[in-house]
């Protein structure tokens, strides 16, 4: 049986939006670890990974797991998820409510599978391979902006890599002067399917982890776009490294500034 065959989306959609209480959980958000400079992890981040490991192991026990809170290492098999529990963590310390659950299906090479569940305003962003990407039901498509100067572009900090700074508000300098504005939300994820249904024309962030952007990616793709590293390159969907997101028409001119 082919393995899209065995996952419902619905099942998974529904599956995700039962993490909402433990987002709104404040107490265990003030539970803080640092594991490194502006790099933290909450109970809640912890509690939301447990869950869906347990759930997903259930609905589909053949599909091996990697969560953000384990961090990178070598899977065994050739197929699993890709979960961020939370990305925007800092953003729910300070309830500054723009955190995402971000979940990817990696099979065989490639990611096949995409959700992205945003609890506060209960959107859930979804796509599958060669089926196109979805807002809460409703086709979704990148903008038609054919220059940066008629769109907004969203920027990361990745603000883990203090060193890149300097360079990377260089960029990000040279991108205001040329677009219409910019726009940080604080979550890469959210950041990607943001530009999957054509609210802004583009988003980069210098390093970002798979988990950050394996359904994002997915989702921007199948509503358009295109998505590649900074030299242009398909991204290593197992490694760190640069996203650039864009509605495809102007990838190339944001590339040019990058």
């Amino acid at each position: 049986m082919d393995l899209h065959e065995i996952i419902v989306m619905q099942d998974i959609i529904e599956l995700l939006k039962r993490t909402k209480p433990f987002v709104e959980n404040r107490e265990r958000a003030s539970h803080i670890k640092v594991k490194g400079p502006a790099d933290y992890v909450t109970k809640v981040d912890t509690d939301i990974q447990n869950f869906l490991a347990k759930e997903l192991g259930r609905l589909a026990p053949e599909i091996q797991f990697m969560g953000e809170e384990e961090g990178l290492h070598e899977m065994s098999g050739d197929t699993y998820w890709i979960l961020d529990p939370i990305d925007g963590t800092t953003n729910l310390i300070h309830d500054y409510q723009h955190s995402v659950v971000s979940l990817g299906l990696y099979d065989k090479g490639e990611i096949t599978l995409g959700v992205i569940y945003d609890p506060y305003r209960g959107d859930v962003y979804y796509a599958q391979k060669g089926k196109g990407s979805f807002l809460n039901g409703n086709p979704i498509h990148v903008s038609d902006a054919a220059a940066l100067d008629e769109t907004i572009i969203s920027i990361g900090t990745s603000p883990y890599d203090r060193e890149l700074a300097e360079e990377n508000f260089k960029r990000i300098q040279r991108v205001f002067d040329k677009s219409q504005d910019i726009r940080r939300t604080g979550t890469a994820a959210l950041d990607l399917a943001y530009v999957a249904c054509g609210r802004t024309g583009g988003f980069f962030e210098p390093r970002l982890s798979p988990w950050d952007f394996a359904a994002g990616m997915l989702l921007v793709t199948e509503a358009g776009g295109r998505v590649t590293n900074f030299a242009g390159e398909p991204l290593n969907l197992l490694k760190r490294g640069g996203v650039v997101a864009t509605n495809g028409k102007v990838h190339e001119e944001l590339m040019g500034l990058l």
